[in-house]
């Protein structure tokens, strides 16, 4: 039998009493390098016992498959032999049966024991050895809380620091920097976005990006057009699911905004596309209609922040919302429509039943069947149809250098009520 047993930094002596006598009765004892002054030492030379290095997981492998039937070994390792550990390697090569597993407390675990928070609701990252782009797009999902296992030879802390100001996040999330977690070295802090990286930086470290609640920029400083993503409250359930930032532009333009009238708002999300629009024309009447629940309370708070006030803020089924409009509201110059799902085609045959003479609706999709049954129910309305593609890469950090990372394609379906002119 050959047990695998993590270990923290006191190891062996701080083992349970039950791990220290498996190290008494092994065969053949296996550690880090760094370990194995320690490991000696505690055995006191002890002659009928072998104690090699694990660094070479391969190499240990060998070792390990020439032990006679009879002989035990004991492997140690840190944290947890199973969480990106030598276990991996050694159920690979030696076969689940042989092995019996011992853990100790992740780097994970550690980090958050530091930082003093529970990490029931934390996701996780690995960056040893790949691109840093699944970074860049966990962030826009909006984690509350974050662990990204560095990979010190593509920059490590740094190489997550360049990925939060890429996304526009620095302020959205407080970096803490864990070095050395568990060893007399050991160094938590947290960085500030203006602060440098240590130029003392221990290669054994990992990054917790734990989300702030972010205080609204006043108003009057935001721009008029094209709000950062960041701006918006999101269902913290959810997060990332809003309109991002490049397909919201797109949207805004093709809804050619007048100066005054109805705007309607379905499936308004985080009522985003909406809101800003109102921004530009505040003359105009908008109604934001959200399903989901808690969905008018988080547009509502939106709304505030950006200092506008729609017309009306509902929560429910917009095919069963619609009929009940005030006068002032129940014609539409412009509709947006951002859901209805499995509805969609008779919630569109509802919007144009209302929709004032020469009205505009923009309907962003994800897929091609949906734009297959959606653009017949405005030909078969006259209207004039217009479709587009928006696509749109953001830059993220390659090593020493930037790619481009591509944001999922969106279809924008436009349908154009006849013009009284004819055109």
């Amino acid at each position: 039998m050959i047990d695998v047993i993590g270990t923290d930094a006191g190891a062996p002596g701080s083992l349970p009493p039950g791990a220290q006598l498996l190290l008494e009765q092994a065969h053949l004892l296996a550690a880090p390098k760094r370990l194995l002054p320690a490991l000696q030492q505690w055995r006191n030379s002890e002659p009928n016992q072998r104690c090699i290095a694990s660094d070479n997981p391969i190499a240990l492998s060998e070792e390990l498959l020439a032990l006679g039937s009879d002989q035990r070994a004991v492997v140690l390792a840190s944290g947890d032999p199973l969480w990106f550990g030598i276990g991996r390697i050694l159920i690979e090569r030696l076969g689940r049966e042989r092995l019996r597993f011992h853990p100790s407390p992740s780097s994970l675990q550690l980090a958050f024991a530091r930082l003093g928070r529970p990490w029931q609701d934390a996701q996780w990252l690995s960056l040893h050895g790949r691109d840093p782009a699944p970074l860049a797009q966990r962030l826009q999902q909006r984690p509350s809380a974050l662990a990204v296992l560095t990979d010190p030879s593509r920059g490590g802390v740094d190489e997550v620091r360049q990925s939060l100001r890429s996304s526009g996040l620095e302020s959205a999330y407080a970096l803490w920097l864990c070095e050395s977690l568990g060893h007399s070295s050991e160094r938590v802090q947290r960085l500030a976005p203006c602060q440098a990286t240590p130029s003392d930086l221990h290669p054994l470290h990992l990054v917790v990006l734990l989300a702030e609640a972010q205080a609204a920029p006043p108003a009057n400083q935001l721009p008029l057009f094209g709000l950062e993503d960041g701006v918006f409250l999101q269902h913290s359930d959810r997060p990332g699911l809003m309109t991002k930032r490049e397909v919201r532009i797109q949207l805004l333009a093709e809804l050619n905004l007048p100066a005054r009238g109805v705007l309607w708002d379905l499936g308004a999300g985080t009522g985003s596309v909406g809101l800003e629009a109102l921004r530009l024309r505040p003359q105009l009447q908008l109604l934001c209609i959200e399903q989901r629940s808690g969905g008018s309370s988080l547009i509502a708070a939106n709304a505030a922040r950006l200092g506008v006030q729609p017309a009306a803020v509902l929560e429910g089924d917009a095919m069963e919302e619609l009929p009940n409009l005030p006068a002032a509201l129940a014609a539409p110059d412009r509709v947006l429509i951002g859901g209805g799902g499995r509805k969609r085609r008779a919630l569109l045959e509802q919007v144009i039943q209302c929709m004032a003479p020469e009205g505009d609706v923009v309907i962003p999709l994800a897929t091609l069947e949906a734009l297959a049954e959606l653009r017949p129910v405005l030909e078969a309305a006259k209207y004039s149809v217009k479709v587009s593609q928006q696509q749109a890469w953001r830059g993220q950090p390659l090593a020493d250098g930037t790619r481009l990372a591509p944001m999922n394609p969106v279809l924008i379906l436009k349908g154009s009520a006849p013009r009284q002119n004819g055109a």
